[in-house]
């Protein structure tokens, strides 16, 4: 089974963040600059949230305001749900499809290392699939095995 560590060691482990104090048109531009659906929000060095393009549109849609210039913990989500390395892809799947969200902070002693998003669970199971469909075709056709 393939490990968020793993995926991790594929994808690379850059986090993007920002301050609470962040304006969310700064975010929003950083997000749209990093084209990544997500921030992590870290404070004294330590994760105190995430926003989302999500979040801030629904903030809108609840409260019929746009305020560009109102800081990012104004939006961002305090409540973290965090996966550490050794988490399954499908462990992942599980819980963002149960808990509704797209991204998940990787936290490894106590530190964050990376982000895995709905894509990238996403990719790699398709990925993991097509290998096994490859193998059987391979197996069916009497190929040798390469792998």
């Amino acid at each position: 089974m393939v490990t968020v560590r793993d995926l991790l060691r594929i994808k690379g482990g850059e986090v993007w963040s920002v301050s609470p104090q962040t304006t969310m048109i700064d975010a929003l531009q950083q997000l749209a600059k990093k084209d990544v659906g997500a921030l992590m929000v870290t404070s004294d060095g330590r994760m105190v949230g995430i926003v989302s393009e999500r979040d801030f549109v629904r903030s809108i849609a609840k409260t019929g305001q746009c305020l560009l210039h109102s800081t990012v913990e104004h939006y961002m989500v305090r409540e973290i749900i965090s996966i550490t390395p050794g988490h399954t892809i499908e462990q992942c799947m599980q819980i963002m499809t149960e808990k509704r969200i797209r991204h998940l902070p990787v936290i490894e002693n106590d530190q964050l290392i990376g982000v895995i998003s709905i894509g990238d669970v996403v990719r790699e199971l398709i990925s993991n699939k097509q290998l096994t469909i490859d193998q059987l075709e391979d197996y069916i056709h009497g190929r040798p095995y390469t792998g």
